[in-house]
C-alpha cells in the first residue's frame, strides 16, 4: 500500500535584502540560495520522511531546475517516476525576497505545475491499485484536482484536500468528492464567507464544510491549536509549545503528518 500526492513541485529563489527595493530600484542584496518547494512535493517529502511508501505525480520542466527537485525527491525517498518532465515550460519557480524584518515579495511563476491536464489524471489512475490516500492541494488547475478526487472516489481512495492557496470560490462539487479538507484560518475564511480566528468560528465554518458534502473539516488554527469535526463527533485541540524557526510549509508538514497517521491505521482522535 502506499500514498499518492498529485500536485505542485517547484523551486523557490530566495534572496535576502535589508529591506524590499521599492519599483525601479536596483538593492544590494545580503545572500542568496535555492529551494525545493510546491504544496505537492513538500506534502510527498514530509510523507517519505515519516517512512510512509510515497508517490508523487506532478510536472517540472526540461531544465536544470527540475532535474534538481526530482534529485532531492528521490534523495528524499519519494517515488518519482510518474512526474513528467514537460518539454514545452520552464519548471514551477518562485522568486522570493525577504527583508530583515522578515517581510516579503513572492512572484510565483507556475510553469509545469500550470501544464497539468488529463494525460496526468491517466498516469494518477494506474496507480490507484494499492494506494490508501490521495492528497491534493490548489497549485495546479482547479479542472485537474476536481477530476483527480473524481477518480479516487471512483477507486474507493480516500482524498485528503488541503485547500491552499485559498480560492476566492471554490465549486460546490468538489465538498462531496473530500474526506478530509484542512484549510488553515485563511483559507477556511474564504471558504466560508466569514472570519474563521478561533475555536467558536472554526467550530461554525467545519459545520458549514460538513454541510457542503465534506466527511471530515479539520480547521487549523496556528498555534492556537486545531478544531476537527466530522457528522460523528467534534473536538478542539490545543497547539503544544514549540520554539518556531520557520513557519514555511509548515501546513504541508501537517498534512503529511495526518495522512501517515492514519495511513498507520490511528484514529482522527489521540487520546493518552
Amino acid at each position: 500500500m502506499k500514498i499518492i500526492v498529485f500536485g505542485s513541485i517547484n523551486i523557490d529563489l530566495v534572496a535576502i535584502t535589508p529591506r524590499l527595493p521599492i519599483p525601479g530600484e536596483t538593492l544590494l542584496g545580503e545572500s542568496f540560495f535555492t529551494t525545493p518547494g510546491g504544496k505537492g512535493a513538500n506534502q510527498a517529502v514530509a510523507l517519505a520522511k515519516l517512512g510512509i511508501p510515497t508517490q508523487m505525480i506532478g510536472r517540472v520542466g526540461a531544465d536544470n531546475f527540475g532535474a534538481e527537485i526530482i534529485k532531492n525527491l528521490q534523495n528524499c525517498g519519494v517515488k518519482t517516476e510518474n512526474i513528467l518532465i514537460d518539454e514545452t515550460v520552464s519548471s514551477g519557480v518562485a522568486v522570493i525576497t525577504v527583508d530583515q524584518q522578515g517581510e516579503n515579495n513572492i512572484i510565483v511563476i507556475p510553469g509545469a505545475n500550470g501544464k497539468v491536464n488529463q494525460d496526468d489524471i491517466n498516469r494518477l489512475s494506474n496507480l490507484f491499485i494499492d494506494a490508501k490516500f490521495l492528497l491534493l492541494q490548489l497549485e495546479i488547475p482547479l479542472e485537474i484536482v476536481i477530476l483527480a478526487a473524481q477518480k479516487a472516489k471512483e477507486a474507493n481512495i480516500k482524498v485528503i484536500l488541503d485547500p491552499a492557496p485559498a480560492p476566492n470560490n471554490l465549486p460546490d462539487e468538489i465538498y462531496p468528492l473530500i474526506d478530509i479538507i484542512t484549510p488553515n484560518e485563511t483559507e477556511a475564511s474564504q471558504l466560508v464567507g466569514f472570519a474563521v480566528n478561533e475555536q467558536e468560528t472554526a467550530a461554525k465554518a467545519a459545520d458549514t464544510l460538513l454541510q457542503k458534502g465534506v466527511k471530515c473539516a479539520i480547521i487549523k488554527l496556528g498555534a492556537k491549536g486545531v478544531y476537527c469535526a466530522t457528522k460523528e463527533e467534534s473536538f478542539y485541540i490545543p497547539a503544544f509549545s514549540v520554539n518556531a524557526v520557520d513557519t514555511v510549509a509548515a501546513g504541508d508538514a501537517f498534512n503529511g503528518g495526518l495522512a501517515a497517521a492514519l495511513f498507520q491505521e490511528k484514529p482522527l482522535k489521540l487520546t493518552g
